[in-house]
């Protein structure tokens, strides 16, 4: 890729406007590429780890939590080695680094996988942060009208809204220039995770007695056998899920600017935004199972764990939606990029991909519309706001995509990857261990899976088209 440069050299562009590789310098530091992962990794589904505790009990709940943390730090720093080729050469996605390690077959399958739950992220985003704001609106209906009160209301208006906001945000150009979008979000999700840990010791100060075990919910008249496993495996899902940001790593890693090695830099990075990830999860998982017990909700500021103060919780749910409003640009990014870059290959001398055209905006400087990206990105935001419509359960959905692609892409690729970067040899101790680590995350994506697709059948079977109602 060192061609860029000469080329720019050679046509009296000023070279240090650029990198290495031709491209416009890169301005991404330790702590843009941190936030980018707190935006990337902390969901609304910090506040549900409450509910996954309950199942999994006082001793697994912590133990598991722990355990994916420690697992998805390891491949995430494998991963991060692989975004410079043995020849110095960058990849820019995931796809390129498996392409550059592993060959086509493997580089198809990564894409598969990626680009399904870049694209089911931003459906389920849609829905959530519908629902917060659905939430917003309840709490307010429950502060005049009583804790009794149904105060339900279709998500699908908020949905729309969301999606229009997506429409505007989408012609931010790139990864690059999300920076100041993702700090907000990465202060917002610290925003709502505190609320949700204020209110859990506000909660366990009151006193009363809430049943908790060191097994999690017990079997009994209200808790079938099977019906505890099924929990076992949903909350198995819904932890293994909430830490891995390996889809976007690489992109996050190709906004880091030159100086110091970008691996270097990344894995810096990805230490510390795991590290505040997890002790917020640790905390948000284990406080709020202290003051729910058995019974915690699946996410205590939606699902109405708390009513007052009505307007703390009002708060708290404005927060989820903001941080959402950041999440879905960091999870959508990828797949516009993918897009532009291919029609350009195949269409370069078209004006309408080429074209630019400067709108100057007050306070914001000059800003570049393109035609097709309005009209490209537009696109894929009506079609993931459509979708979050029409399938008002696809949160059970997005679990099973989960399942599917968290073996391949946070465990089996960086393995392999590292595997054939260090060429590890072939039943070495190291390749070992290596396979049994993949094998065992294997197994537990299959379980998980099994959760999602047996919540999936439930919530098919209550199903109505543009029906979604919290």
């Amino acid at each position: 890729m060192m061609s860029g440069t000469s080329l720019i050299e050679e046509s009296g562009i000023d070279s240090f406007k650029f990198d290495d590789d031709g491209r416009v310098k890169r301005t991404g530091t330790m702590v843009t590429a941190s936030a980018h992962i707190v935006t990337a990794v902390i969901g609304s589904g910090v506040l549900s780890l409450a509910w996954a505790m309950a199942q999994l009990g006082w001793i697994a709940g912590p133990i598991t939590l722990s355990a994916f943390s420690i697992v998805t730090y390891f491949t995430s720093v494998l991963l991060a080695d692989g975004y410079r080729s043995i020849d110095g050469t960058r990849n820019y996605s995931y796809k390129d680094v498996v392409m550059s390690y592993l060959g086509g077959l493997k580089a198809k399958l990564c894409g598969i996988a990626q680009y399904s739950i870049l694209v089911g992220a931003a459906i389920g985003y849609s829905l959530t942060a519908s629902i917060s704001m659905v939430a917003i609106k309840r709490s307010n209906c429950f502060h005049k009208k009583g804790h009794e009160a149904g105060c339900h209301m279709t998500n699908d208006p908020f949905i729309m809204s969301f999606g229009l906001l997506q429409v505007v945000l989408s012609q931010i150009p790139n990864f690059h220039k999300l920076s100041l979008l993702s700090v907000i979000a990465a202060v917002m999700s610290f925003s709502y995770s505190s609320i949700g840990l204020g209110l859990s010791i506000a909660k366990i100060a009151e006193g009363g007695h809430v049943e908790t075990s060191l097994t999690g919910m017990p079997v009994g008249k209200d808790l079938s056998s099977m019906d505890k496993m099924w929990n076992i495996f949903s909350a198995l899902g819904d932890i293994a899920f909430a830490f891995p940001f390996s889809p976007v790593l690489i992109e996050i890693e190709d906004t880091i600017k030159s100086g110091a090695p970008e691996n270097k830099v990344m894995k810096l990075a990805t230490l510390i935004g795991l590290s505040i990830s997890t002790f917020s999860y640790m905390l948000c998982g284990v406080l709020g199972y202290a003051a729910f017990g058995n019974k915690a909700p699946g996410n205590f500021l939606t699902g109405f764990g708390f009513y007052e103060p009505f307007w703390l919780v009002d708060f708290g749910n404005l927060c989820i939606v903001i941080h959402l409003i950041g999440a879905y640009q960091v999870f959508a990014q990828p797949v516009f990029r993918l897009v532009e870059d291919w029609s350009s290959q195949k269409w370069g001398g078209s004006t309408f991909l080429t074209r630019e055209y400067p709108i100057n905006l007050p306070s914001c400087g000059s800003y570049k519309l393109s035609l097709f990206r309005l009209v490209w990105r537009t696109g894929y935001v009506i079609v993931t706001t459509t979708f979050a419509m029409l399938f008002p359960f696809f949160n059970n959905f997005m679990g099973l995509l989960g399942a599917a692609t968290f073996w391949p892409l946070t465990v089996y690729f960086p393995i392999e990857i590292y595997i054939a970067r260090s060429k590890v040899p072939k039943c070495s101790m190291v390749w070992i261990s290596m396979q049994m680590l993949s094998a065992i995350c294997f197994l537990i994506s299959l379980l998980a899976a099994a959760g999602s697709i047996q919540g999936l059948v439930k919530s098919v079977r209550s199903f109505k088209l543009f029906q979604s109602v919290s």
